[in-house]
């Protein structure tokens, strides 16, 4: 039995069932109910298994019965009270008719001997106890999303065919492999917690010698090499799913597994064909190429939506305002681990799940619940992982920033590179401001400088008079400036989803829409012309009463064209105006070896076969 505190699959089950209401109208043998009078003699009673009355002849049906059909169809229709909710399972369609046309075979155990799948998804179940046994009839058993960190395989129905424990808490398969199904032919443990090298060693034929198909994706596996010596044992194995492991992002994983695992024929929910068989022959004989490493290029494209800055200022001879440049670039987060010489990245930690969600199908009476709700044991703690921060090289202001970058990383820590594709990343425009100022000159320089020069004035004198086009020379001579630290800002920042790359996809590529940037344009002083219109109308003494006639007289002119110009004016004004959102084009491409020809923008396989 479950220990105490623990929620068993025996206490989901039995709670399931009084959800079904399978002895509440229209189920069960209430007196609503006439199939208990003749059963036996119902053509849907004998497909469920039941034998039909030899004389061919039904009962007298009492005036206060129901007959089988008029109840199914209470809960076939759609619009009855009693019609199971949308997305419930087969298995709870079959039961509910069953407890209508035979309700005798859902009272106490019988159930248990008609059952042959049973789905107990998203329950909080946290252990598979004894209770279990009694479905000895039992070929499917589903417990996704639950808790379960550990199951005993001597819990589990000897019949059993399928069993999936999909993102749940499983990290150790020693319980599971003590005493395993023998006809054992799916084994779905996507989405837990499994580790090798220290689990390889369990999936192989002398535990699981009808295994068909085999589900391991999204763990935490990273021996390549170790993992396909044990799979190879595994003669009946076709299919197999082990995206989103740390060994999936290797460049010569598909490639490695096609090449060693013959009779394969789905990986990783793709169909291998012939074409990429011989495509990656001989390359299980090169060990030397599977390299425990992963390579990621990052691209930046171009910038758009930047707001013009102030001009740059020209200073003069003399003056002491500052020099101001802009220069903006884009900055984005990679998994830690690379050393670089450059200084061009600054390192971060962040605290982020390893593993990501997975959508998968509630219960029928999961009321409240959605698809995309997450189980606690379908997930790992979250843990920190550490990222560097990349900066592009600075560009000047334009309409179009070009930033025309590209980057190629190379992860060794494929653990961590999976929990940081896991997170995302993220990516910024930030703006990079510097102020340069006049240097001015020591007072003693200052003294010598000019004794010099008048010691040149006078024998400049003596000469004659200098030139117009020497003296403009020696008064533009260049002007020394010290800047100040640069200010930076970030003019934008967003998360950018890399989960995708756990899984069979190589690029993702997208332009990051930061919005709108709102900007203060100071307020302009007034101009001189404007200066003087004022003085001028405060100076005028005209009277009111001549005031009055001057403006009713401008207001009597035809001024139809004039008006036009100002709106089209006005409307031409705004269109042009129109703000533009900050974007930038950003994209992450894991290098794979190509599966099929014609693949672009990857390596090209070359392998040659030893003898």
């Amino acid at each position: 039995m479950a220990g105490p505190g623990c929620r068993s699959v025996s206490a989901a089950f039995q709670e399931h069932l009084r959800r079904l209401g399978l002895r509440d109208f229209p189920c069960g043998l209430g007196s609503w109910n006439k199939s208990c009078f003749h059963a036996h003699t119902s053509p849907r009673g004998a497909r469920l298994g039941l034998r039909a009355d030899p004389t061919g002849q039904e009962e007298a049906v009492p005036l206060d019965k129901e007959s089988p059909e008029v109840l199914m169809e209470l809960l076939s229709d759609q619009h009855s009270p009693w019609a199971l909710p949308p997305g419930c399972s087969p298995q709870d369609q079959h039961l509910r008719e069953m407890a209508v046309l035979v309700p005798e075979l859902t009272r106490g155990s019988n159930i248990f001997q008609v059952l042959r799948s049973l789905r107990i998804i998203g329950k909080g179940v946290e252990e598979v106890d004894k209770g279990l046994l009694q479905l000895q009839q039992l070929e499917e058993l589903i417990l996704s999303t639950n808790q379960i960190s550990r199951i005993s395989s001597g819990n589990l129905p000897r019949m059993l065919k399928v069993l999936e424990l999909c993102c749940n808490a499983v990290s150790d398969l020693q319980d599971l492999c003590a005493q395993p199904p023998p006809e054992l032919q799916h084994l779905g443990l996507g989405y837990n917690r499994l580790c090798g090298p220290s689990q390889d060693k369990y999936l192989t034929v002398d535990f699981w010698p009808n295994l068909v198909s085999l589900d391991l994706s999204f763990n935490n596996f990273t021996d390549l090499l170790e993992l396909v010596s044990q799979l190879s044992s595994l003669q009946k194995l076709r299919v197999l799913v082990l995206q989103g492991n740390p060994l999936a992002l290797i460049p010569t994983y598909r490639g490695f597994l096609v090449d060693s695992l013959p009779k394969l024929s789905i990986l990783d929910d793709i169909h291998i064909g012939p074409d990429e068989r011989h495509q990656f022959h001989g390359l299980s004989r090169q060990p030397e190429l599977i390299r425990s490493e992963a390579r990621v290029v990052v691209s930046v494209g171009e910038i758009k939506g930047v707001p013009e800055p102030s001009a740059h200022q020209q200073l003069e001879a003399g003056s002491k305002a500052p020099v101001i440049t802009y220069s903006y670039c884009v900055t984005y987060e990679f998994a830690g681990g690379e050393e670089m010489e450059d200084g061009s990245s600054i390192e971060v930690v962040h605290q982020s799940p390893v593993v990501a969600t997975l959508d998968v199908d509630s219960s029928a009476q999961d009321t409240g619940e959605t698809k995309s709700q997450q189980e606690p044991g379908a997930m790992e703690e979250p843990k920190a992982h550490s990222a560097k921060v990349f900066f592009t090289p600075g560009q000047p202001w334009a309409d179009t920033v070009n930033c025309s970058y590209r980057k190629e990383h190379t992860a060794k820590d494929l653990v961590g590179l999976k929990s940081y594709l896991a997170a995302g990343t993220i990516v910024s425009v930030m703006e990079e401001k510097v102020l340069s100022w006049p240097v001015d000159p020591d007072p003693e320089e200052n003294e010598v400088v000019k004794g010099k020069a008048r010691q040149g004035l006078q024998k400049d004198g003596d000469k004659g008079p200098v030139p117009r086009d020497k003296q403009k020379k020696k008064q533009q001579q260049p002007l020394e400036l010290r800047s100040d630290p640069p200010i930076r800002r970030t003019l934008g920042s967003r998360k950018v989803t890399l989960e995708t790359l756990l899984a069979t996809e190589d690029l993702v590529a997208t332009v990051c829409d930061f919005g709108i940037l709102i900007t203060e344009q100071p307020q302009q002083p007034p101009s001189l012309e404007e200066k003087d219109r004022k003085k001028g109308k405060e100076k005028s003494g005209k009277t009111k009463a001549e005031r009055e006639s001057q403006a009713s007289r401008k207001t009597s002119e035809p001024a139809r064209g004039k008006g036009k110009n100002k709106d089209s004016a006005k409307v031409e004004e705004g269109q042009g105006l129109q703000p533009v959102p900050l974007t930038v084009q950003f994209q992450v491409q894991l290098l794979r070896w190509p599966s099929a020809p014609g693949t672009q923008g990857q390596e090209t396989v070359v392998v040659e076969e030893t003898q």
